[in-house]
């Protein structure tokens, strides 16, 4: 009789503690899934960021083929074309780390997604034991109640002795 007390109890705790193991799996689920959209956020602004300073590169390039073909003798058009050419290199620079950035974003953001099903994965695995351990614990329970009507019957049928 006690063992099946301390049976139960121990399957009780099992239980609780798979429960616990899928909430705790669960919450990681959703904190990586936070990151994700945060990460996504992050690749829209900076696609939005290269598509803006590819419009500003090409307006550079553009005004410095413009003042290249008007005004290629004058020291003020060579020093403004000089400043230009610079602001482009400055441009591409920046648009380089911007799409070197964007890589390291996608690659973080490929890594969580990884992350994410792996976890999902594991709640699954969780959830499904926690199911195993219930269908136990509700077996257990209908032999313990048959043992428990067993034994009654049988208290029963030795005091009518």
């Amino acid at each position: 009789m006690d063992r099946i007390k301390d049976r139960m109890n121990a399957l009780r705790v099992e239980a609780d503690n798979a429960v616990q193991r899928a909430e705790t799996a669960e919450s990681k689920c959703k904190q990586l899934e936070q990151e994700l959209y945060s990460k996504e956020q992050e690749i829209l602004s900076l696609n939005h960021r290269v598509t803006v300073l590819n419009a500003e590169l090409e307006k550079a390039e553009a005004k410095v083929t413009e003042l290249k073909s008007t005004s290629e003798d004058s020291e003020q058009s060579k020093t403004t074309s000089e400043n230009l050419v610079r602001k482009v290199a400055l441009l591409e620079e920046e648009l380089d780390a911007a799409e070197k950035n964007v890589k390291e974003t996608m690659e973080k953001l490929r890594q969580v997604d990884v992350k994410a099903e792996h976890f999902e994965r594991q709640v699954q695995r969780v959830e499904q034991e926690r199911d195993s351990w219930e269908k136990k614990y509700e077996e257990m329970q209908s032999k313990y109640r048959a043992s428990q009507a067993e034994l009654d019957e049988l208290v029963k049928t030795m005091e009518s002795i």
